[in-house]
Order: structure tokens, then C-alpha cells, then sequence
């Protein structure tokens, strides 16, 4: 069984707007719908829990399931940090799950290339990442002064979804919080238990909405796929 976790309880305080950028809307339809759709559609993906803040429960159950007519979807509240939202979707997880993906409800053009690939192989390798190698040269830089440039090379950006086994990254995320440990994706958590995490190609296209620039991306990525 593979089952879907999509974090949609983020403030998306970076879009200047007075909604969460969840319900902000790409062609006429609101960014998690479009997110929501994917996974819906996929014959891989048994379950979706999508992890909303608790206040917005009336709004999303109204303006997203209901209007999109999406079925046994399940509400998992968002926490303090990404990182306490997907804990608590774990927690909702079926007891049948084998494989779990960790997917942002900002990432609207996931495809099921991804999907399918990424389930594929976390079922051989128990955990991946989906990212794309870096473009440009980076810099890591300290007050101002570059102290280093790693080869480009090695470099990927993240993405998700980040996919991993059942009992893997409720593992990693039980220990994370033995520990007080806060990673900055799902990943950092599966890393610190020891566990070697495999990286597959993603696309350019699969970006994350996170300020107003990104929508008309967004629907220039739309025009072009239809």
C-alpha cells in the first residue's frame, strides 16, 4: 500500500497576500487542488492525508473536496514547524501502508513519472529523494565573504516527493523527536539515523510555489501542458 502525505498548513507568508497559498488559484484552480489531482489520479497511490492548519478546515473540506468531488480523502492537522504537520500525518496513516511520499501542496506539477519511479525504487532502496542538478555555481558564503565554491557536480536541488518506507521514517521521526532534532526536509531525518538515501532526477518544471513571481510560472508550466 503507498500512501500519500501532502503538507498544505504552511502561511506562505512570502506571497504578500492576505489567503493561504494553498487556495491561491493556477487557470481558475486552487494550487493544492491542482497537487490534491495528481495523486488522486495515480493508480500507484492508495491514500492521501493532506496536512491543513485546523482553522481552515470548514474552508478546504468547502472549497477544495467537496468542489472537486474528491473521495475518502483524510485531514491531518498542521503543528508548529513542516516537520510536526507530517508527523501528524503519519499518525494517520493505514496500519497496511508499506510506502510513504512526503510531497509539498505548493508543488503542483509533480507528474506520475515521479510518482511512479520514486515508489519504485524506495521499494528497493527504502528511501528517495526527487531533485535536479543544480544549474548555476554556489557559493557558500559567511558575513558576506564567500568561503567556498563545491563543485556543481555533486549539487542537487531537492524537490519532492521524498519517499520512503513505512517503518523507516516513522523510525527516523521518532528518534527525531527523542532527540529534539529538526531537520529542513524529511530526508535530514532518514540521514541522521544512518540510513543511505538515493536521489532520482526530477523535473525543472516540478517547482514550488512560494512567492507571486511563481504563479505566472506556474501557469505558463499550465499553458504548455495542455
Amino acid at each position: 500500500m503507498n500512501s500519500v502525505i501532502i503538507v498544505a498548513a504552511g502561511s506562505g507568508k512570502r506571497m504578500n497576500m492576505d489567503i493561504n497559498k494553498q487556495f491561491i488559484k493556477l487557470n481558475k484552480k486552487e494550487i493544492i487542488a491542482h497537487t490534491i489531482d495528481v495523486f488522486y489520479k495515480n493508480k500507484n497511490v492508495d491514500e492521501i492525508i493532506v496536512c491543513i492548519k485546523k482553522e481552515e478546515e470548514e474552508l478546504f473540506k468547502d472549497k477544495i473536496i467537496n468542489k472537486y468531488s474528491f473521495k475518502n480523502i483524510k485531514i491531518a492537522y498542521g503543528g508548529k514547524e513542516r516537520q510536526d504537520s507530517i508527523y501528524n500525518g503519519l499518525k494517520c496513516l493505514d496500519d497496511k501502508c508499506d510506502i510513504v511520499l512526503i510531497h509539498d501542496g505548493a508543488r503542483p506539477f509533480v507528474d506520475d513519472r515521479i510518482i511512479n519511479e520514486s515508489i519504485k525504487v524506495a521499494r528497493e532502496k527504502k528511501a528517495v529523494v526527487v531533485g535536479t542538478p543544480v544549474k548555476d555555481t554556489i557559493k557558500v558564503v559567511c558575513d558576506g565573504i564567500i568561503n567556498d565554491t563545491p563543485n556543481r557536480v555533486n549539487l542537487w536541488a531537492a524537490q519532492t516527493p521524498q519517499v520512503f518506507e513505512y517503518k523507516l521514517i516513522t523510525k527516523a521521526y521518532e528518534e527525531a523527536y527523542e532527540n529534539n532534532y529538526y531537520g529542513t526536509d524529511d530526508s535530514m531525518l532518514v540521514e541522521n539515523i544512518g540510513q543511505e538515501v538515493t536521489m532520482i532526477m526530477g523535473s525543472y518544471d516540478n517547482i514550488k510555489i512560494t512567492s507571486p513571481e511563481d504563479i505566472s510560472i506556474g501557469e505558463k508550466i499550465l499553458s504548455l501542458r495542455k
